[in-house]
């Protein structure tokens, strides 16, 4: 028999995630939403010191991303969705980190986000010309000597402009080192933030999630350390997949945050509507 209660440690970290949500984000999240691009320079320091709230939930410290973080989204969320994802931490870059890296680099790429001033990380899969499609990706990674040189561009980057450029972040950049391999030679790149050769080409204008910067992020003979690849750089097998499973595992990783995260808005409107109804009087009747 499934046991749905919630353990006691969880549930402590529950309400006071739900606590931090409904004091920091709820009073600041309309501004914010109005004023786009702006950043929220103290709930970002606030949100840096007590990771356990934002994304800093998702992945936090290298530690991996359990049930616990799942219950923190929804609550994260149910205060404002737009500034949980701008807050610090190793989102969708360290999760990538967590699923591809070998323990050095877990270490190397992750101990950033225990210390320091805030910092940022970002994914950059999708491309204009294909959407997520692995293998169509068309921005290229060459072996040269003890580097690797990129070349490309990337779209819709969740966090760019903040985790390449505002701060010693990194984008982890998905490229292909064999066009003719199709998804098999699709590798994942570590770029840390201010690389020459990277740059953040325009920011995204969005009808909703506005405090969170969506990034267009332009790749132009950008080297990066050879040990910068994440897993194995050779295509061994071209009707294998490797890469392509290695793409597919960091979703697999961040889809439940992200499951979470709709289900803290869909809370959140629900709490709304009832309070509204309340007020005039009128009872929801649900079946």
């Amino acid at each position: 028999m499934i046991d749905f209660e919630i353990p006691p440690e969880i549930e402590a970290a529950r309400k006071a995630a739900r606590e931090s949500a409904e004091k920091l984000f709820r009073p600041i999240a309309r501004y914010y939403d109005e004023h786009e691009h702006e950043n929220p320079d103290e709930l970002i320091k606030t949100l840096w010191e007590k990771p356990a709230i934002g994304m800093g939930a998702l992945g936090g410290g290298g530690g991996g991303i359990g049930p616990a973080a799942m219950f923190l989204a929804q609550e994260s969320t149910w205060g404002d969705a737009s500034l949980t994802l701008c807050g610090p931490g190793p989102g969708l870059g360290g999760a990538a980190v967590l699923v591809s890296a070998t323990p050095e680099q877990r270490e190397r790429f992750l101990k950033r986000f225990s210390e320091g001033e805030p910092k940022w990380s970002a994914m950059a899969i999708t491309e204009a010309g294909c959407g997520s499609d692995t293998a169509a990706i068309t921005t290229t990674a060459v072996h040269d000597g003890d580097e690797w040189v990129l070349n490309g561009e990337k779209i819709f980057v969740t966090c760019g402009k903040r985790a390449a450029a505002d701060s010693d972040g990194f984008v982890v950049v998905w490229a292909t080192v064999d066009k003719s391999a199709g998804r098999a030679g699709i590798k994942p790149f570590v770029v840390e933030a201010g690389t020459p050769g990277m740059r953040v080409e325009k920011l995204e204008k969005k009808l909703g999630i506005r405090a969170s910067d969506t990034a267009t992020i332009i790749f132009e003979d950008c080297r990066i350390p050879y040990d910068n690849i994440l897993g194995s750089p050779e295509v061994v097998d071209k009707t294998k997949t490797a890469g392509f499973k290695q793409a597919m595992a960091t979703f697999d990783v961040t889809r439940p945050f992200i499951a979470a995260m709709a289900l803290g808005v869909g809370r959140a409107a629900l709490d709304f509507v009832k309070e509204t109804f309340d007020k005039e009087g009128i009872k929801i009747r649900y079946g």
